[in-house]
């Protein structure tokens, strides 16, 4: 046993003796005015395996922006942001590399083909466990804009690095690289730096590293920054000093966070009072400095604060500064201690950090509310969410997520996760769960083992699992569940009181596990609100019976705290006064709140629209139930006014959402939609549709833009008769059985969506395809191409009316499916709205519908910038007539791609039309004012 525990020790000592044996040496001159470094480099490297290394790899991060297909660059774009795609080659950066030697002699090398952030090295003698290499760099470095990680030059030319020179890839029994793509998570094992920096002069260089020599010369001045077993290596060069030191006798505090116009005193206690809190519990920082930027705040902000318009502050300027510094702090004091994989196992610092930011605020503003002081204000205190304390809003953000079936395992690698859940949903749960955790096994368990698990490991290699084995070393308590359904599942946590059996000294309950796991569960007995006792409930299959002493308990509720992230909380508790007071009172609310699971919450919120022309303006009432928070059961009903039609008008409907974890089929919904609107002058149409809809995605690939739905419906149309308007026809009741697959790929690069259409009613059926793509070339011109092809598989509607038609420019829409402002209108403006729909011309032309079949295709290609050049040609056949041959072209002006767009007609089949009279009223628009598809711009970055 003795000589087991020797080994042990000796092994740690020996892996973190060799880290301490990786060294770099770098000689870097900066030509800010051509945004570019010349390095001179060493890096040593010591094998601390068993293995022979003949091939090895360093990563060479700033050679990810050199094209517009590196991972970074496709990350880019995956989130629907274009500046890197449409960037000026100048703007982006590169790595060029002279040479790499060994010992004198040339090595080998090239980038990864897919992977050109990631440089081979072929050596010249195998590597023999715990040997070490030693090679010199030569190698150009042009720095990229800022605009695209916020790392790089600035509109103001300073510059703002990380991960700007080579460094070595981790060897652990497996190569461990992988590619940037502006996650902040290089993994690198630390290393003895000396920086020899020569820079112009009138700028102030900012680092962590400590500093040893500095000279000034004519033109520029050299400095050499020195730092042992350094893992992060952050570097400003700015023309004005932006960073402040506060020192103390334990650390020196570098920042440039938004201070919030704090006195200079009142930022030195809040820095005493951070470090204090950090050092209490996790002992002192390995390094003389601590750098914190704002570029770290605002790359992981605190969220809630950051989405607040400036002159709005609920907080108080000291509590708002205090957070920023410790959540930062903590990251960065986390980052650079703990030597773990953060592509892989982030979600264990993500849980440190989150758990003492809860920590803190529990301690030092156990009072603070989740709105702040905006929560005092008469007609706000009457919401729960002016209730909820600051703390709550970790489950909250996690639940947005968990709610909707788009939560993520917190061990699934970074890269792979939604913008959301990376950057706020998986923090939240991890620091949660280890609240959960703390909750189950005891609370100072948990926070005294996170402690000295974090001072006893500092800069030593380890991985999440040593964790789990140290943390269940210091309990009795079974927490596999912790480890293996919350951490690595997408389980949710879900359980309902079933049954109460009430006798005159006990209770006798029976809990049900609605879900597949293993979690536990509290159980709290209550007298009103006070907490008479509370039992931990394991090991629930799917019912689990137990009896608990009365002791005048009149209330029985689970996850009492909400501390356990449960998906429902709805129904988590029964009253022992009678069935009576089981039943949720009704609670209603103006305006739309966080979700109470104590009431049945009815919300009422007045609205004003503008639908269509016919109409005006509409006021009304909107009653709902949807919360902040995703219900499976919704309903809306919104009772208006119209101002013009001077009637009351409206529309409503009831729904239900399953959602399926671990299919491709991840949601089924079935509802019921009605309306009354007006279609045209002084008439109005009834619409109302029961239907079935699938939803589809690729279960092992969240981020990814693919999707599919299958709608089933049936559209019951009650129209007020027309006898004048010529698209009208002659049966204006009627109805139809619509059934809609689409496939679709919405990338920014590469757009691709296709669906297939079948209507059946009582005189007609049809049948059509639609066909999508839109390309986003590296010379930054667009080609939108689409094929619309439909036929009639009967029609026995009257031949003279269109009504049911497929249309060339303007569809009569009379399943009510189109955002018309004037869908009856013949003349003037709003006629003109163009719908991307059916044949998709822009013209006018002579032959507008067909009764048979139709077949088009609509391209367009950029021409300058926004200018698009756009042709249409197509085919169309109606009944007793020979097929048409359709051209149309023009100019179309992209304001904002499918929410704005401008068409103006110049060639078809009418000849010269910009030359024709009454042009003005043959130009096209497409215009969105529906607030939900606008925030679909938003949505989609981060979803």
């Amino acid at each position: 046993m003795k000589l087991r525990l020797f080994s042990c020790v000796f092994y740690v000592f020996t892996c973190y003796a060799s880290f301490s044996q990786n060294k770099i040496d770098l000689k870097a001159v900066f030509d800010i005015e051509s945004k570019q470094i010349t390095i001179s480099q060493t890096i040593q490297y010591q094998n601390t395996t068993q293995d022979a290394l003949q091939t090895i790899y360093l990563n060479d991060w700033n050679n990810s922006y050199s094209t517009k297909k590196t991972p970074l660059a496709i990350r880019i774009a995956d989130e629907y942001k274009n500046d890197f795609h449409l960037a000026k080659n100048s703007e982006r950066g590169y790595s060029v590399i002279t040479s790499i030697k060994q010992n004198g002699e040339l090595l080998q090398f090239e980038q990864l083909k897919k992977q050109n952030d990631i440089i081979k090295v072929e050596l010249n003698e195998a590597l023999p466990p715990n040997g070490v290499y030693v090679l010199q760099l030569e190698y150009l470095v042009q720095i990229p804009s800022d605009k695209f990680t916020r790392y790089g030059v600035t509109s103001t030319g300073d510059l703002n690095l990380r991960y700007w020179y080579i460094t070595p890839a981790v060897y652990n029994g497996k190569w461990q690289y992988y590619s940037n793509k502006d996650l902040d998570d290089l993994f690198i094992p630390p290393s003895d730096v000396n920086l020899n920096i020569t820079y112009p002069k009138g700028y102030v260089l900012t680092s962590e590293l400590n500093s040893s020599k500095h000279i000034q010369n004519t033109n520029n001045q050299t400095i050499t920054l020195q730092g042992e077993n350094i893992i992060n290596n952050k570097l400003f060069l700015s023309k004005t000093p932006d960073f402040k030191a506060i020192q103390n006798n334990k650390i020196t505090l570098i920042s440039n966070i938004s201070d919030e116009g704090l006195e200079i005193i009142d930022k030195v206690l809040i820095t005493e009072k951070v470090t204090n809190f950090i050092f209490k519990n996790f002992g002192d920082y390995p390094h003389d400095k601590l750098l914190l930027t704002q570029i770290d705040y605002d790359k992981d902000p605190i969220y809630g604060l950051n989405f607040l318009p400036s002159f709005i502050k609920p907080y108080p300027n000291h509590f708002q500064y205090e957070l920023k510094l410790l959540k930062i702090a903590l990251h960065n004091y986390l980052e650079n201690t703990l030597l773990l994989n953060p592509r892989t196992e982030q979600w264990l610092i993500d849980g440190i950090q989150i758990y003492y930011l809860m920590n803190y605020v529990d301690e030092h503003y156990p009072n603070m509310k989740f709105l702040g002081t905006l929560a005092d204000i008469w007609g706000v205190r009457s919401f729960h969410a002016s209730s909820m304390k600051f703390n709550d809003k970790y489950v909250l953000a996690y639940m947005l997520m968990a709610r909707t079936n788009r939560d993520q395992p917190l061990t699934m690698a970074k890269d792979s996760l939604l913008k959301f859940n990376k950057s706020i949903a998986n923090k939240y749960k991890a620091g949660v769960g280890l609240k959960y955790l703390g909750d189950f096994i005891n609370h100072d368990v948990v926070v005294n083992g996170l402690s000295s698990f974090v001072i006893e490991n500092k800069l030593k290699p380890i991985t999440t699992k040593d964790f789990e084995t140290y943390l269940k070393s210091r309990t009795n308590k079974n927490i596999d569940w912790f480890f293996k359904d919350y951490l690595t599942t997408r389980k949710k946590i879900d359980f309902k009181i079933k049954e109460v059996y009430k006798a005159e000294d006990s209770i006798t309950v029976t809990i049900r596990n609605k879900r597949d796991n293993d979690m536990p569960i509290s159980l709290y007995a209550l007298n009103n609100d006070s907490i008479i006792s509370k039992y931990w409930i394991e090991n629930i299959d799917k019912y689990k019976t137990i009896t608990i002493p009365r002791n005048d308990a009149n209330k029985l509720v689970l996850n009492y705290n909400n501390l356990i992230p449960e998906i429902n909380e709805r129904d988590n508790w029964k009253s022992l006064k009678g069935f009576f007071f089981n039943n949720k009172p009704l609670q209603f609310r103006v305006f739309q709140d966080i979700e109470d699971p104590y009431y049945n919450q009815v919300f009422f919120m007045p609205i004003a629209e503008f639908n269509n022309i016919y109409d005006g303006f509409t006021l009304g009432l909107r009653i709902y139930n949807k919360t902040v928070l995703r219900k499976l059961f919704n309903y809306r009903f919104e009772p208006q006014y119209s101002l013009k039609s001077r009637t009351l008008t409206g529309s409503g409907f009831v729904a239900m959402t399953h959602y399926l974890e671990n299919s491709d089929l991840y949601a089924i919904n079935y509802g019921l939609s009605a309306g009354y609107s007006s279609y045209a002058e002084n008439l109005f149409v009834r619409q109302i549709s029961p239907s079935l809809v699938f939803l589809f995605r690729e279960e092992n690939d969240f981020r990814s833009n693919k999707k599919e739905s299958l709608t089933l419906r049936y559209v019951d149309i009650h129209r007020d008769k027309d006898l004048n308007n010529v698209l009208t026809s002659n049966e204006p009741n009627y109805g139809v059985f619509n059934a809609r697959y689409i496939d679709s790929d919405d990338n920014l690069i590469n757009f691709k969506k296709w669906y297939t259409d079948v209507q059946i009613a009582k005189n007609f059926s049809k049948v059509s395809f639609n066909y999508e793509y839109r390309r986003l070339f590296e010379n930054n011109s667009q080609l939108n191409l689409r094929l619309f092809t439909g036929m009639f598989l009967s029609n026995k509607n009257d031949p003279n009316s269109n009504y049911f038609s497929f249309a060339l420019d303007r569809p009569t829409d009379y399943l009510f499916e189109y955002p018309y402002l004037g869908r009856s209108e013949a003349s003037g403006i709003f006629s003109q709205q163009y719908i991307d729909a059916e044949g998709g011309f822009k013209s006018k032309l002579k032959t507008p519908f067909a009764n048979q079949w139709m077949s088009t295709v609509n391209v367009s290609t950029t021409l300058w910038k926004y200018v698009l050049f756009y042709g249409d040609i197509g085919l169309l056949k109606s009944k007793f007539d020979n097929p048409h041959f359709v051209y149309d072209s023009g100019f179309r002006v992209n304001l904002v791609t499918d929410y704005f767009e401008i068409y103006f007609p110049l060639y078809s089949n009418l000849g010269w039309e910009i030359g024709q009279p009454r042009y003005d009223q043959k130009i096209r628009f497409k215009f969105t004012i529906d607030p939900q598809a606008l925030l679909g711009l938003f949505r989609r970055r981060w979803y």
